[in-house]
């Protein structure tokens, strides 16, 4: 770490991300500074961080100001500003604003995130720089709908309509016949104007049951960018995902370089600094598309960090304070096989509906080669403001038979008490056979849906008949 290059970090975000920040800094002994609304003012990273410092009276407002959130950091002599992931993590109008105050942004530049958070962009910019995207379109919003539909028939069905600005499985519509696709259009453009202001919309070819394989990207400012590794993330709901896993159980080496070179061209092609991911989509007869870019941190990194020994938020920050990459992409190796399990407060037999509520009881799993990386804690009341993701459950391996065997025993061990949790339903997955061999794809979870429920409904009902008993009884 260069001695002095960023003293003090502000940390834009709550919950476990802004935790986990908070130990690369002190791990990096640089003094952190936690935000938090009213609401917020018993949350866990409030507490763990050197300073916190309350942004507003809302629950989401402040955490949404970049005025608000520029003028703290520079109220209590930060120097740089880490934005985490979700909130304004991808947004450039941010990210500009950060740079104009004269702090750093630990996460790439401005134009970056510009070029990239356009999906049409970004298919551009891979597309000259010989990187595999799927068959698709430019922005629709100018064209008549019977052009449209010709260009759909021209592609073929079925086709899949995406937000430019899109992100976090939002924007996102399958279309398998012309009968569905004016209103799942005009549907599109509506979710894009909502969650981002954008109501650009394309259309790409959609590849049937693809795996969905990112690669961790990271860049210095000095042109070095490696990648370390692939994620497996096609254990997905409703293009959520679910279960993570480090590195892919199934592709062979060969395409593994294959697509890690392709990785590194298309950070490359952008100039990209800081971490981030290239995201593909890997069909049947291992043909692999360009996605996206995330131009951030992602949720799923510590598998990535435990597989490869490389502390990612720790990286980011270094990077940021000027040093220089000294990892070559020859030593990059993964060792054995960590998988994660994203446990959320919903409710998976009821539509996934969310569970706010008072945590009566909290027992993370734990043993070798378990990590939890959490925000909650006993007595901890789950807001219904935000994302309902309690916790994050990691467990790594030699293999990947052995780290399912884990995420099975961890799964079960780890117990919730008062709310309806995402547990059972995660333990019904790591039993099943399919998902023990690797034998899935981004439809598995949609096409057993019913099944996995049903299977689960004893444990489920013993855990919703246990929170009715608690609440009877005061607790």
């Amino acid at each position: 770490m260069q001695q002095g290059a960023i003293h003090k970090i502000l940390i834009a975000n709550r919950g476990e991300i802004a935790i986990r920040i908070v130990r690369a800094c002190k791990d990096l002994h640089i003094a952190n500074v936690a935000i938090y609304t009213k609401p917020d003012a018993e949350c866990l990273h409030v507490k763990v961080a050197d300073e916190a410092y309350c942004v507003g009276d809302e629950p989401l407002k402040g955490y949404l100001d970049p005025a608000k959130i520029i003028e703290t950091a520079k109220q209590c002599g930060a120097d740089a500003i880490h934005p985490g992931y979700g909130f304004l993590s991808e947004n450039y109008d941010f990210a500009k604003a950060v740079e104009d105050a004269g702090l750093i942004l630990i996460g790439p530049k401005s134009d970056i995130i510009l070029k990239m958070g356009n999906k049409n962009i970004a298919r551009s910019l891979m597309k000259e720089n010989g990187i595999p995207v799927v068959p698709g379109t430019e922005p629709l919003n100018k064209e008549s709908m019977d052009t449209i539909k010709t260009l759909a028939r021209r592609i073929g069905y079925p086709v899949i309509l995406k937000s430019s600005g899109g992100g976090g499985g939002r924007g996102i519509r399958e279309v398998w016949s012309e009968d569905e696709l004016e209103e799942n259009f005009e549907s599109c453009k509506r979710e894009a104007k909502a969650f981002f202001n954008n109501d650009e919309v394309f259309m790409e070819k959609l590849i049937e049951k693809p795996r969905h394989i990112e690669f961790q990207i990271l860049g210095d400012n000095y042109g070095n960018i490696i990648h370390l590794c692939e994620r497996d993330c096609s254990i997905q709901r409703r293009h959520q995902k679910v279960i993570e896993i480090a590195p892919c159980p199934t592709i062979s080496e060969d395409l593994r370089k294959r697509m890690g070179v392709a990785a590194v061209a298309a950070a490359k092609a952008v100039g990209y600094t800081n971490a981030g991911t290239i995201e593909f989509l890997l069909d049947d007869y291992n043909n692999f598309y360009f996605m996206e870019m995330n131009t951030r941190i992602q949720v799923e990194h510590g598998i990535t960090e435990e597989v490869t020994g490389v502390d990612l938020i720790g990286r980011q920050i270094r990077i940021a304070s000027g040093e220089i990459l000294d990892i070559e992409q020859s030593e990059v190796k993964a060792r054995g096989v960590a998988i994660e399990a994203r446990i959320t407060a919903e409710n998976a037999w009821k539509d996934f509906a969310p569970s706010p509520g008072t945590i009566t009881g909290y027992f993370p799993a734990l043993g070798p080669g378990v990590r939890v990386d959490t925000h909650i804690y006993q007595d901890y009341e789950i807001p219904p403001f935000y994302d309902s993701m309690l916790a994050k459950l990691m467990v790594k391996d030699s293999s990947y038979d052995l780290a399912v065997s884990k995420l099975e025993r961890a799964l079960d061990e780890f117990k919730i008490e008062g709310v309806t949790t995402t547990l059972p339903f995660l333990h019904a997955i790591s039993k099943r056979r399919h998902f023990r061999k690797g034998f899935f794809d981004t439809s598995y979870l949609e096409e057993r849906l019913e099944d996995i429920l049903e299977n689960t409904a004893d444990e489920a009902s013993e855990v919703v008949a246990a929170i009715a008993a608690a609440k009877l009884r005061g607790e």
